[in-house]
């Protein structure tokens, strides 16, 4: 079975790893700063904090913003329940804003019409979570100039994001966003087996997100009350959670960082192979903008003539493991049962309808890729 996504692992990462095993520290050492100050590099961004997954980094990106009860967070539908799962962990409600049927991306256009109908309304949102979908950026300049006027705070969802590039600048560097959070699950960019991390250039928003992946404590005699009694002494200022990324996760992090671009270019030749490769095909291909200055963590194809669970079926038959992203968050049942209803985003419950995400990792061979056109090419003429 061909899988739609896998990770990287070579000679170099499982050294890494197998380096901090043998040495004294597994969770608090020299490990997480140094990846951390590497993801800083990369993206430009000032601050980094590594956790446990992109999930606890959503998590406590909402937090760091005050998002609490009787705050409203909106999203995009289209994207895995975390990216509104993360306002509810705070108290806070939910609502969505549509996808552009081109990019899948935050529809600009639905998002202006949204603030317009909620200014009048007085039922702005605290904090807009915007998600980069399959990889490619949102047009975070636009949103930000709709969102200013209204004081609306920005968290990018860059969970596909990583290696990407927005106005030139690497996604990540949060040149409009108030904060960035990135997802090192294994099929994405770059694993740390499960891990995030949250992007800031703001001192406050680090520190805040510091203390709240970290249970709310700190040895640093600045946040205390009172003096501190001795160099083992540490205080709780704040409710915090074990959001903390491991010395083992951040070594992977920080030799797979070594080869993000030359995976992100592997993912690039495989796109530009699928398109040429399917234009004839009855598929509705990704946006050309995609393949300008995407991260590719997803090659998605919309059917147009066939039904997707036919062909869904018939690749799984002959060994191609295609997958389906994402089943939109205001149809789960949780949502649901907050008052979402089929109809309410009519341009992610289409795509979702249609949708069939094809293999593309670094690893995927010409000889693999070739098996899966062919397959495509057999099952829709």
């Amino acid at each position: 079975m061909i899988p739609y996504g896998k990770h990287s692992i070579d000679d170099s990462d499982i050294a890494s790893v197998i380096d901090v095993l043998k040495h004294q520290f597994l969770t608090q050492g020299t490990m997480v700063p140094k990846f951390e100050q590497a993801l800083c590099d990369y993206t430009k961004a000032l601050y980094a904090v590594a956790v446990n997954s992109a999930t606890s980094g959503l998590h406590i990106a909402c937090l760091a913003l005050g998002v609490g009860p009787g705050d409203l967070v909106w999203t995009v539908p289209n994207s895995f329940v975390a990216s509104a799962n993360c306002a509810r962990y705070c108290g806070a409600d939910v609502d969505f804003v549509d996808i552009d049927p081109s990019t899948h991306n935050l529809d600009i256009a639905a998002l202006a019409n949204k603030l317009g109908d909620a200014s009048h309304k007085g039922r702005l949102p605290k904090v807009l979570i915007v998600v980069h979908f399959a990889g490619l950026s949102c047009d975070m300049q636009a949103i930000r100039e709709l969102t200013a006027p209204y004081s609306i705070l920005l968290i990018e969802d860059a969970a596909h994001g990583l290696g990407g590039r927005y106005q030139n600048k690497k996604i990540g560097s949060c040149q409009y966003a108030d904060l960035c959070v990135l997802s090192f699950h294994p099929v994405k960019s770059i694993t740390t087996a499960e891990g995030g991390a949250v992007l800031t250039n703001s001192a406050v928003y680090h520190q805040q997100c510091q203390l709240l992946a970290k249970h709310g404590t700190t040895r640093d005699p600045a946040l205390m009350q009172g003096d501190s009694e001795g160099p083992w002494y540490y205080q709780q200022v704040v409710l915090g959670y074990n959001y903390r990324l491991s010395d083992v996760h951040a070594a992977l992090g920080l030799s797979q960082l070594s080869k993000l671009d030359a995976f992100i270019t592997a993912r690039q030749k495989l796109a530009l192979r699928y398109r040429e490769a399917l234009a004839d095909l009855p598929l509705r291909l990704p946006d050309a903008q995609s393949y300008q200055g995407s991260a590719w963590h997803l090659f998605m194809v919309e059917l147009t003539q066939h039904a997707r669970a036919d062909v869904y079926a018939a690749l799984h038959q002959r060994g191609v493991g295609v997958n389906v992203h994402y089943i939109p968050i205001h149809l789960q049942p949780y949502y649901q049962r907050l008052g979402f209803k089929q109809g309410d985003f009519p341009v992610a419950e289409h795509f979702y309808q249609n949708a069939l995400t094809l293999p593309l990792y670094p690893e995927l061979s010409e000889d693999e890729q070739s098996y899966v056109i062919k397959m495509l090419h057999e099952i829709l003429r």
